[in-house]
């Protein structure tokens, strides 16, 4: 295992103490469960934001309800 220094913003400090303290955990284990869950949503070979574009778009039909009703449709 590896042994390092880090700086960190105070509230995010803050937050991670109050995490570790609620879960019963230490604040290193923390932190080595952020960098896991961080590097699963990263993994090695993804493409790079930049080279991503828009997939296509696929023809859905004609809307079931009209323009002006989508909002109050929304919130029923």
């Amino acid at each position: 295992m590896v042994k390092t220094q880090v700086q960190i913003p105070d509230m995010l400090f803050r937050e991670a103490k109050r995490l570790a303290e609620e879960n019963e955990m230490s604040f290193a284990e923390v932190v080595r469960r952020g960098l896991e869950e961080i590097i699963r949503h990263h993994p090695p070979g993804r493409t790079r934001a930049e080279v991503w574009t828009l997939p296509p778009s696929y023809d859905l039909g004609e809307a079931l309800a009209p323009e002006e009703e989508w909002t109050r449709l929304c919130h029923e």
